[in-house]
């Protein structure tokens, strides 16, 4: 039985947390902190403080901004 493979923005999670060096939750906690900024907003914020690239730091805040509206 194999496991489906990861979608969507969760299949950036472990090449970030491996060229980043800090765990998904921990990025997911900085983009919730500053709730209710606009998606790229926030992901000015990854990529100017934290030098995460683009695609990345996206993947970070779309994941994030959908499970807000759960």
């Amino acid at each position: 039985m194999s496991a489906e493979p990861t979608k969507g923005p969760a299949s950036y999670f472990p090449s970030i947390e491996k060229k980043y060096g800090r765990p998904i939750r921990e990025w997911q906690q900085l983009v919730r902190e500053r709730l209710p900024a606009k998606h790229m907003e926030l992901v000015a914020m990854l990529k100017s403080d934290h030098g995460m690239g683009h695609g990345h730091a996206n993947a970070i805040v779309a994941h994030v901004l959908a499970a807000e509206k759960t």
